[in-house]
């Protein structure tokens, strides 16, 4: 059966003859074979090759990061910390070598059965100089050039003055907010009441502008961020104009130009300002007649005028008949 903890109990186990499932499962330890050796304090465990070795049995070269089922035995102390040896054998000869922990160098060493390979990068080899050496070895021999001793020692001078400078600036603050904490955090609840009072003041502001016009409560007031002024820049950006207008008003002349070009150019309030504008051409204008024709058009009888009269003759007055 299974129970809450996750823990399988076969249905043969009785308790009263065997008080632990290992014990029941003919186990001696709760890791199996790999403490059959518990008790000579070894105890079986999966081991990498910290760097390349070569094999004291077979001298056959074995890379950096294989594996192995190693013999793991406490073997001394260094102080308060243990030292571990770690028993291996070879995959090509079935020799045996130990490496054990170094806790004063924090590294591993070889103990017996093969030897390490050294291939750490040795500057001196490559015409440079050991790390440890930040001169070099000619340093100790040639005399410095006097000006570059004279601006390193400037130079460290001056980081020092600068970094001691903040140092006590830090040391003084520290001092000043630790010397009396009632006092500090008496001034900040001093300042989070007029930050409150502020705030209860602007929002009752608000709520009445809101219930006056009938505004809903999603508009803002404030300037701050995410407020009316955010609001009011991104709907100008969304109609394609520039959101920072005060170098404009702050240029009469330039203000000025710009409401008369404003004012001349036609407004269509039901054109919709997403599409493109359409480019109208101007109206083709007649030329004005000439003076010949002028003169003909003036000469010309004019033509007969309809009287209310239609058909019929129209009669003169009596000084006409004469």
């Amino acid at each position: 059966m299974s129970q809450g903890f996750s823990r399988y109990i076969p249905p043969d186990f009785d308790p009263r003859k065997t008080s632990t499932l290992n014990a029941h499962q003919g186990k001696k330890h709760a890791l199996g074979k790999r403490a059959k050796d518990i008790d000579k304090g070894v105890l079986v465990v999966r081991f990498e090759l910290p760097f390349n070795i070569w094999c004291g049995t077979c001298n056959n070269h074995i890379g950096a990061g294989v594996r192995y089922n190693a013999q793991k035995k406490k073997v001394g102390n260094y102080y308060s910390t243990p030292i571990y040896a770690f028993r291996c054998k070879c995959h090509l000869c079935s020799g045996w070598f130990e490496i054990r922990t170094d806790p004063k160098n924090a590294a591993y060493v070889i103990e017996e059965g093969a030897r390490k390979q050294e291939s750490d990068w040795d500057p001196e080899e490559h015409g440079g100089h050991a790390v440890w050496d930040t001169e070099g070895v000619a340093a100790a021999t040639v005399d410095p050039d006097a000006f570059s001793t004279l601006e390193k020692d400037t130079d460290q001078v001056t980081t020092a003055r600068e970094n001691k400078s903040r140092l006590d600036e830090l040391a003084a603050a520290s001092d000043r907010l630790n010397a009396d904490p009632w006092a500090v955090s008496r001034s900040l609840r001093a300042r989070f009441r007029e930050e409150k009072k502020e705030a209860l003041v602007r929002q009752v502001t608000h709520d009445g502008v809101r219930e006056q016009y009938a505004l809903h409560d999603g508009i803002h007031f404030d300037d701050e961020e995410g407020g009316a002024g955010a609001e009011w820049t991104a709907a100008r950006l969304g109609r394609g104009l520039e959101a920072d207008v005060e170098g404009k008003k702050a240029d009469v002349a330039a203000l000025g130009e710009t409401i008369r070009t404003n004012t001349k150019r036609r407004y269509d309030a039901f054109q919709d300002t997403s599409l493109p504008r359409r480019i109208r051409l101007p109206r083709k204008i007649s030329p004005p007649p000439k003076a010949a024709e002028e003169k003909t058009v003036k000469q010309a009888a004019p033509p007969p005028t309809a009287t209310a009269l239609g058909g019929l003759a129209g009669y003169g007055s009596d000084s006409d008949s004469d």
